[in-house]
């Protein structure tokens, strides 16, 4: 049987604890160990950490300050939008898109390609429509902006908003906004009588559940009554 130098016995791989001969009088339990040596390695972590800590909490709040957007350099813009004015400052590479959606909070226009293909974020701006991802915020100070929200209300809605719906020319919807928006628009435009000439205007317009033959019939469906 393996002892230890101070002769205990090992039982099971195990020391008993015993006196220690070089601690004489003292007789620690396993108990007793083990709060004493706990309670030292919490204090030595606790002291070690401490001041660790406090270097640490203002170097956290300087980097947060400095990730902080900042206003240096912002331009001050008036965009009316669905007949209310917002005053905003701006970065002036902030798209008309990105300031609707982001800073206005007015997401029914959507960010589909946001490189001007799909049509998704199409708004009109003086009455006409334009593609807001290829418009920079900055370039329409002080005119007359419209986006879904102020074509009109569910308890009033524009007769473009009623055909989609009467004639189902929607899917997943995510392209529903952009698709009457434009529809809205030309109905001002030159436009011939077939539905050929409403497919041609309406080309750049990408509906990727396909429900083309339904907005034609819904945008067909205005224009016999205007």
């Amino acid at each position: 049987m393996l002892r230890r130098h101070n002769g205990s016995k090992l039982r099971n791989g195990v020391y008993p604890m015993e006196n220690d001969e070089s601690l004489p009088g003292l007789k620690p339990n396993r108990r007793q160990f083990l709060l004493t040596a706990g309670s030292a390695v919490a204090a030595g972590v606790m002291t070690a950490c401490a001041p660790a800590h406090a270097d640490t909490v203002p170097a956290q709040t300087a980097a947060a300050d400095a990730s902080a957007p900042s206003v240096e350099g912002a331009v001050p813009i008036t965009l009316r939008i669905n007949g209310e004015d917002h005053s905003l400052r701006v970065d002036a590479r902030t798209t008309l898109l990105d300031c609707l959606r982001e800073t206005l909070a007015l997401t029914g226009t959507k960010k589909g390609c946001d490189h001007g293909q799909c049509g998704a974020c199409t708004v009109h701006v003086n009455g006409r429509r334009v593609l807001s991802c290829l418009n920079l915020a900055v370039m329409h100070d002080g005119e007359e902006i419209t986006t879904i929200e102020g074509l009109g209300t569910p308890e009033a809605m524009h007769p473009m908003q009623e055909a989609f719906y009467t004639h189902d020319a929607y899917q997943c919807g995510y392209c529903t906004s952009s698709q009457i928006m434009s529809a809205v628009a030309l109905l001002k435009e030159p436009c011939g009588p077939d539905d050929a000439a409403v497919k041609e205007l309406m080309s750049g317009n990408i509906c990727r559940c396909g429900a083309y033959a339904n907005i034609v019939a819904a945008i067909q469906h205005v224009r016999k009554r205007a």
